[in-house]
Order: C-alpha cells, then structure tokens, then sequence
C-alpha cells in the first residue's frame, strides 16, 4: 500500500495517489504544519506536482508493524534542470487500506544544501548550454 502510494507519486500521478488517502489523512514534513483532510493535502500535492518534473522515492528500508509502516529512503525532487537529493525517514499509517497519516522526517540543513547544489548544477548547465549554443551559431 505505501509502495503504491509512493509508487503513484513517482508517476506525478496525483489521482491515483489521492486514491490510496483516507478522507482524514494527515500529512506533514516535519517541522511544517501538518496538513489536515483529503483536501488540504490535495492542495499541497498539486502544488508539488505542478511545479515539479519528476520525483524519485529509493527505499532503503521498510518495515511494518500492524497499521504502522516506517520507510528510510532518498527521495530525488526535480524542476526542470534542477534536482534534489535527501534522506527522508517518513511515517505511515495505514487503515482499512487507506493512508491516514503520511509524516516526513529530514534533516532541513540536508535539503537546503541538496537544494543549492541542484540549483549550482542547473545554472551551471544552462550557462553551459547558452555558450554550446553561441559557439554553434557564431561564424
């Protein structure tokens, strides 16, 4: 359940991935307020997904427990040129085949670093692209 749930996300798929959220999920990237309802975190994956061009979630870890799963994992944002790359530890909670609780712990000196990284590379490969194109064009 939460492989598909992440599975749909990789896809940008937010239909399928409202689909597997209970009508009282709960989802927060701590230390961010929780967003509270199917539609509060609808509004918060559309936004995602609008934005971004691609999300990567590599589990390294899984374990379960009752209605409880935890998962270690490097999850990979992209817009565009640029990427992201981090450590998540996230949270489920799974009940009567839905998700109800969705909680993302991360190290935010992580992400913002990962963040100015995937915007140096992306900078760097347009400046890169802008002089390749110069080059072609110049006589």
């Amino acid at each position: 359940m939460v492989r598909a749930f992440l599975v749909a996300l990789e896809r940008l798929d937010a239909d399928a991935a409202l689909a597997l959220v209970s009508d009282d999920v709960v989802y927060q990237n701590v230390p961010l307020p929780p967003a509270r309802g199917r539609a509060a975190v609808e509004k918060q994956l559309r936004w995602m997904l609008r934005y971004g061009t691609g999300f990567e979630a590599r589990i390294h870890h899984l374990a379960a427990d009752g209605p409880v799963v935890l998962t270690e994992r490097t999850d990979v944002l992209r817009a565009g040129s640029w990427e992201a790359e981090f450590w998540v530890c996230g949270t489920f909670e799974v009940r009567d085949g839905r998700v109800v609780l969705w909680r993302d712990y991360f190290d935010w000196a992580t992400f913002l670093a990962a963040s100015a990284r995937g915007a140096g590379r992306a900078l760097f490969f347009q400046a890169a692209a802008a002089v390749a194109a110069r080059r072609r064009n110049s006589p």
